[in-house]
């Protein structure tokens, strides 16, 4: 008999690759990699553990995967709400930021967005931030899988000088954490209206010398659109396009306003999206034309953003929202359907950020990022349809266990190894200084 760390034993088992629904299945967990799949009675006779964890009511799902965010913007929730993006920007975020951002404040920032994430089922973020060392070393204490953006501007912060210090400092970080199997690394420069020529084809050069991704907003705006005609005669994307950027490498962030012809080119060009329908909704940015991308073959993940223009850091409103607005904005209803908005949440995003060899789906010899929600409430009755429930009914909220590498990171709804109170504190603490100051 083989010997296993634990073994799960859902009810449903959604291993999304395939997409299908198995039930009377058990999942096998060594080194905090899945070992085996296989009927629970199977596993029961081939496998012996210590640990048995029996799931009755729950659907067992990979772990979902954050495609966008600012995490450490989780100390400015609610900071300036139902305003337009660069009133926003200008007005609030970037003067409080000026005021507030350093090292400290985005290690506090990113921990309490972490908990928040890890409660409601995301296991892995890909962020965006200043001070990217201090983001990295908050996600290694959640116990949280991190794709850690070396963001890049032209003008000056509490960071860096310029874009050049920008990049430096990037590239630094991810030399001391390199070996860190919890953390992998994107270029992030900010978007086209805050990036140079320059700079974009030296982040084009450094990705490839690098094999990293490029993780940038793009095409967000009517007016960053109208701005980058009137400054370079094209518009973002042509511009990025001449520049080189248009690859497997990039992820772009919204892409809301794109034309026919433009969507043609980020397929063609294998351009992954980074669809976050809250934060477009609420910024009044517009709909991203994310049916006829999914049409086109372009692979799309889904993002949060940052709590600052959401509020919420809930990948299970953000599933539930692409499917519902994919059919609105196209007029049909069979629109990206509930599998897909969950593969989204997953495998999709894993790929975008090179990690669907280790995350994204329930395989045998993929890390054992594991999530299990609880259908048996009566919000959640009766279910038919597992998948279609997850991703329409459930919410972060029926959220019971998460796993990740195999180490339990919620427990029966509560974190393991973070302490709410502590951080509800933490965040209580930086209010009370942001609101004075």
């Amino acid at each position: 008999m083989k010997t296993a760390d634990s073994i799960l034993y859902p009810r449903w088992l959604v291993p999304v690759e395939p997409m299908q629904v198995l039930e009377g299945h058990a999942v096998v967990v060594s080194a905090g990699r899945v070992a085996d799949v296989l009927p629970a009675s199977a596993a029961r006779a081939q496998y012996h553990s210590a640990h048995h964890i029996e799931l009755p009511e729950h659907a067992l799902i990979p772990g979902l995967v954050n495609l966008h965010t600012h995490a450490a913007m989780s100390l400015m929730r609610g900071l300036a709400d139902d305003q337009p993006l660069m009133q926003w920007l200008t007005q609030h975020i970037w003067p409080a930021e000026a005021k507030h951002v350093a090292p400290q404040f985005v290690y506090d920032g990113t921990l309490l967005a972490c908990a928040e994430m890890l409660r409601g089922g995301v296991t892995c973020m890909n962020d965006m931030y200043f001070f990217p060392e201090a983001a990295a070393r908050a996600a290694l204490h959640a116990g949280m899988r991190a794709s850690i953006g070396m963001i890049a501007i032209e003008f000056a912060s509490n960071y860096a000088a310029d874009a050049e210090d920008y990049l430096h400092k990037g590239m630094a970080t991810r030399d001391e954490y390199r070996g860190e199997p919890m953390l992998s690394f994107c270029f992030a420069p900010h978007a086209p209206y805050t990036i140079s020529d320059r700079t974009f084809e030296r982040i084009v050069t450094y990705a490839e010398q690098l094999d990293v991704p490029i993780h940038t907003h793009v095409h967000e705006t009517l007016d960053e659109i109208r701005q980058s005609i009137e400054q370079h005669h094209v518009r973002p994307l042509a511009r990025m396009k001449n520049l080189g950027l248009l690859s497997p490498s990039l992820i772009a962030v919204h892409a809301v306003h794109l034309e026919a012809a433009e969507i043609e080119l980020l397929q063609a060009h294998g351009v992954h999206v980074a669809h976050c329908p809250s934060s477009n909704l609420k910024l009044a940015s517009g709909f991203a034309p994310i049916a006829a991308l999914s049409q086109a073959g372009a692979n799309i993940g889904i993002g949060t953003d940052s709590a600052a223009s959401n509020n919420r850091l809930d990948m299970f409103e953000e599933m539930r929202l692409s499917a519902l607005l994919a059919k609105g904005v196209s007029g049909r209803a069979e629109a990206v359907p509930a599998h897909e908005a969950l593969r989204m949440a997953t495998l999709n995003a894993a790929r975008a950020l090179r990690l669907e060899e280790d995350i994204g789906s329930i395989v045998p010899g993929k890390s054992a990022d594991l999530v299990a929600v609880n259908l048996a409430h009566v919000e959640n009755s009766p279910c038919y349809d597992v998948v279609s429930q997850l991703v329409y009914a459930a919410s972060r909220e029926h959220v019971n266990h998460v796993w990740v590498r195999g180490e339990a990171r919620v427990t029966e709804g509560k974190l393991t190894q973070l302490d709410s109170d502590e951080l509800r504190a933490m965040a209580a603490l930086w209010a009370e200084r942001i609101r004075v100051e």
